[in-house]
């Protein structure tokens, strides 16, 4: 049996002009970057690869590693996929986020050299009355999106929704959508860095120039139908929270032991997103805290988890 030991990553970060602090205080990030918007958990992206943390190859970025192990790390199942298909990261928006739209594949191929963008939303946390936006409120027509974009008006004609910690939002590529101040969200998606702009708020970045929009690209690409209505996360240990053909994501909650069992059809992500624990495999243990990211490699068997804690646990 091919036995590959778990692994901690640490992240790649980003410096966004709407982001906070809360990823450092809250997450434990080590970061000069200030304001500190997002951390790459997990990501062979070229525009900001996570790296190992723990092991013998610690130090290597995500891609340097698995060409280490060799591609069987990333399961059968990755063989469908001709690049690393995820990547996932945690969001602290101190401030909104513009409006935005990410293509499918074949729009972002034809047109960025890449894949598309399809992803889900978990809030971890959120201050009192946070919002967000995800669809339109009703259908509408293109000629109607464009005349909201060019007077500035697009948030009226958008759904707008009040957010809990816990709640879940699956967003496919083509949904128009912001995170609203005082949101931090794990959020997990396909392997893509394409993202059209829509609405900025009219806001400057650091040296006083407006960010670009791609008003154009976004028409192009956006869904005018009315956005599926909100729905409650269940509660319990072991919760379902997205099944695509990119992702399947599930929070798990641990209070004393849990099993994972793992097949050679896939890798496996564990986001720690609250509480302590460890996770056993092959006589190996690795302390878990909030904030921590872990990459078990594809292979038939089982890792144990113990403690009291949160984890969001994605694979292919």
């Amino acid at each position: 049996m091919n036995k590959q030991l778990p692994i901690k990553l640490s992240p790649a970060f980003k410096d966004y002009l709407w982001g906070g602090d809360r990823l450092k205080t809250d997450f434990g990030k080590q970061s000069d970057l200030t304001p500190l918007a997002e951390s790459w958990e997990l990501s062979a992206h070229r525009d900001g690869e996570s790296t190992v943390a723990t092991g013998p190859l610690a130090g290597l970025a995500l891609t340097s590693y698995l060409k280490q192990v060799g591609t069987s790390a990333l399961g059968t199942a990755a063989a469908r996929f001709d690049y690393f298909p995820i990547l996932i990261k945690l969001i602290d928006a101190k401030g909104d986020l513009s409006v935005q739209v990410h293509p499918d594949d074949a729009y972002a191929l034809a047109n960025e050299g890449e894949y598309g963008k399809t992803e889900m939303w978990y809030i971890l946390d959120c201050e009192p009355g946070a919002c967000l936006y995800y669809g339109f409120a009703r259908d509408v027509s293109r000629a109607e999106y464009e005349n909201a974009i060019k007077e500035n008006r697009l948030t009226e004609i958008l759904n707008r929704v009040p957010v809990k910690r816990g709640d879940v939002f699956f967003i496919p590529a083509g949904t128009v959508h912001a995170i609203g101040a005082g949101i931090v969200i794990c959020e997990i998606q396909q392997n893509s860095n394409t993202t059209y702009r829509v609405y900025d708020y009219g806001r400057r970045d650091k040296n006083g120039n407006t960010r670009p929009l791609h008003v154009e690209k976004a028409l192009a690409v956006s869904a005018l139908t009315a956005a599926p209505a909100h729905t409650d996360t269940p509660n319990g240990p072991d919760v379902l929270l997205a099944d695509c053909p990119y992702f399947t994501v599930r929070r798990l909650r641990v209070t004393d032991t849990l099993t994972l069992t793992c097949t050679d059809d896939t890798f496996y992500s564990l986001i720690v997103t609250d509480g302590h624990g460890t996770l056993t495999m092959h006589g190996e243990t690795l302390d878990l805290s909030k904030g921590d990211s872990i990459f078990i490699p594809a292979q038939n068997g089982s890792a144990t988890l113990d403690g009291t804690c949160e984890l969001i646990f994605t694979h292919i």
